[in-house]
């Protein structure tokens, strides 16, 4: 007879691996990075917009400036004053706390939301600065962004290797991925489910404020840039993508509570595969498109621009509304009866409406979105469309895990489920 949940172990050894194992984390762990700066030097005005991406990442780091601003002072002090603001803005701005889901120790987390009030109070702050001191004065990512890089790095390491150490303390729940009980593999996947610092939950804390809010003003920065360059405006197709990130970046902070049941948060560990993805890929190569605009303006003209709003609000209303009905549906509320069927769990998933179309719906969003972002960065250079390919790939990836997961919870009844909504992420093609 096997043993019941309460007999069972608090926090068994992880028997299977993701990312090919060890050696996969240890390729993630140092590809990440690398990619990060090479990015940078694959796309950057003294780059020719053909150039290829790590040739020109090699010739860069013969470079005694590249050694130089690899350690920025500067950037690094702004950067973890950055971080502290942060960290400031959750414990003094009011937020409701929001309880999670149970945990296996019969315990709930519980999540400060205030996410939304802190990203409006550093927009406010950044507009406020550059009203005062003008739009030259903050340019300083674009400037010094290398040392922005290698600070974010080095906060992503920091964290991963105190959740690492945070495994070790007694009662600490381990994630079940994450107990394999080898180092290379455990820190990068997480081996900590949820580390904490007081009451603050790291993980749910960096999803969603010191690097999504810093990508945004990321774009600010870059969009002063172009006005330094152009005299004081900035081009169409700037404005488009400070429009489109913008109003992502605002929308997710509004709906914080929702990221409470998301995988990353549920499941995962916090390792450094969610700090350094948190940290310093999301700000740093999302805004390439932002980042490529400043010594590249590019004018669109008034139909380009419509129909690449089109694109983007086509995106946005797959993936808003989608995300609508999935939360309403998990908050006992069904206005538009959409119809589903009932687990022997007792779960219930969604078989019509965007979920009938699709098992993940607001990927397909997520995607056309994504497309709509590169879109006014022109074709000169293949490099800006690094983002969508990178989130297609991610998206499939996370679809294929979440499929894995599912079908390990609830059995036979998703094999039924998949019978009704067949197509992952596009309907009718995959």
């Amino acid at each position: 007879m096997s043993p019941s949940p309460k007999d069972a172990p608090l926090n068994p050894r992880t028997t299977s691996y993701e990312f090919l194992g060890p050696p996969g984390a240890l390729a993630v762990t140092l590809g990440v990075p690398f990619l990060t700066y090479a990015l940078y030097f694959g796309c950057n005005e003294s780059t020719p917009p053909l150039a290829l991406l790590y040739p020109s990442f090699i010739n860069a780091i013969y470079s005694k400036d590249f050694w130089i601003s690899l350690w920025d002072v500067q950037a690094f002090k702004l950067y973890y004053s950055w971080y502290t603001f942060c960290v400031v803005a959750w414990a003094i701005l009011p937020g409701d706390w929001v309880k999670g889901t149970q945990l296996r120790n019969g315990h709930y987390q519980h999540y400060k939301v205030n996410a939304f009030a802190t990203g409006l109070l550093a927009i406010g702050l950044a507009t406020g600065y550059i009203i005062r001191f003008g739009y030259q004065s903050f340019t300083f990512f674009y400037e010094h962004w290398v040392g922005f890089l290698s600070a974010a790095l080095s906060m992503s390491i920091l964290q991963a290797a105190f959740s690492y150490a945070s495994g070790s303390r007694s009662g600490s729940l381990l994630a079940l991925g994450g107990n394999s009980g080898n180092l290379i593999y455990d820190f990068y996947i997480g081996r900590t489910l949820n580390p904490q610092i007081g009451s603050l939950d790291i993980k749910s804390f960096n999803e969603l404020r010191p690097g999504l809010i810093l990508w945004f003003l990321i774009d600010i920065s870059m969009a002063c840039e172009q006005a330094t360059r152009i005299g004081g405006r900035i081009t169409d197709s700037m404005a488009l993508v400070l429009v489109f990130q913008g109003l992502y970046v605002v929308d997710a902070l509004y709906n914080e509570p929702d990221i409470f049941r998301q995988m990353d948060i549920t499941t995962d560990g916090f390792g450094f595969m969610l700090s350094v993805g948190d940290l310093l890929w999301v700000p740093f190569v999302y805004s390439l498109q932002a980042r490529y605009l400043a010594f590249h303006p590019i004018e669109l003209g008034w139909a380009r621009t419509v129909a690449i709003i089109a694109v983007n609000a086509v995106g946005f209303w797959i993936f808003r509304s989608a995300n609508s009905e999935k939360n309403e549906f998990r908050n006992g509320k069904n206005p538009k009866n959409l119809q589903f069927i009932t687990t022997e769990r007792g779960t219930k998933l969604l078989t019509s409406g965007w979920w009938g179309m699709s098992q993940h719906p607001n990927y397909l969003g997520d995607i056309i979105m994504a497309l709509a972002w590169s879109l006014p960065t022109g074709f000169e250079a293949p490099l800006t469309y690094f983002y969508v390919v990178y989130f297609g790939v991610l998206l499939i990836h996370r679809q294929r895990r979440d499929d894995e997961a599912c079908e390990k919870k609830y059995g036979k009844d998703w094999e039924k489920y998949k019978k009704l909504v067949p197509y992952r992420i596009v309907p009718y093609l995959y």
